[in-house]
């Protein structure tokens, strides 16, 4: 799809993301009914869509103090581009179409590679700043790592599909970039570490 960028307030560009990740975390808890018979992937979903619930409600909050302080941006202008909504909200009602058929644990997997991969993530994070508390933007981008780690380790353990694994990795090793941080471990130890861990 095309890029579409333009300049929107920040109100309007709360109001996408919002709608998305509302979407978003129906599906990962759709995800957790479909594989409740295994406590391992039961509660790799929950915990996903338990990540998107935390963006609901911390984009509910920005929202909420733009209100009461407009001069915080409410009506500033931010470069935003309209496609990754649209494409989202295709990608999500093919989804829900595709779940009422009945889903793979791979090909959950990979929707939420495809859901993780958007731009949206990057919009979120960019809206927390809003509040100027560097702290909390912080701690969501740490969230993010977090989860999309477990994700990588997950994909590597429930499936054999070595394309959609080093898509997962190339989620880690792009956000910890981006986030400023020292060059990371390599996918095989990353992993290693992860599913040391016992699931949550």
């Amino acid at each position: 799809m095309q890029r579409s960028v333009r300049r929107t307030t920040i109100p309007d560009v709360l109001e996408v993301a919002l709608e998305l990740e509302r979407k978003t975390m129906a599906l990962y808890a759709d995800f957790v009914r479909v594989f409740g018979d295994d406590p391992e992937l039961r509660q790799f979903w929950f915990h996903m869509a338990r990540h998107e619930a935390a963006h609901c409600g911390a984009l509910m909050l920005v929202e909420c103090i733009l209100r009461n302080d407009p001069e915080l941006g409410g009506e500033t202008k931010v470069l935003f581009d309209t496609s990754t909504g649209i494409r989202l909200r295709s990608l999500l009602a093919g989804y829900r179409r595709e779940l009422r058929r009945g889903i793979t644990r791979e090909r959950a997997f990979e929707m939420a590679v495809d859901l993780e991969s958007s731009e949206l993530e990057d919009v979120v994070v960019d809206l927390l700043q809003v509040v100027q508390d560097p702290g909390w933007r912080d701690q969501a981008v740490k969230m993010l790592i977090h989860d999309l780690s477990d994700m990588s380790y997950m994909i590597e353990k429930h499936t054999k599909d070595e394309r959609l694994l080093a898509r997962a990795d190339a989620l880690v090793e792009r956000r910890i970039g981006r986030r400023g941080a020292a060059p990371a471990a390599t996918g095989t130890a990353r992993r290693r570490v992860t599913s040391s861990r016992r699931p949550r």
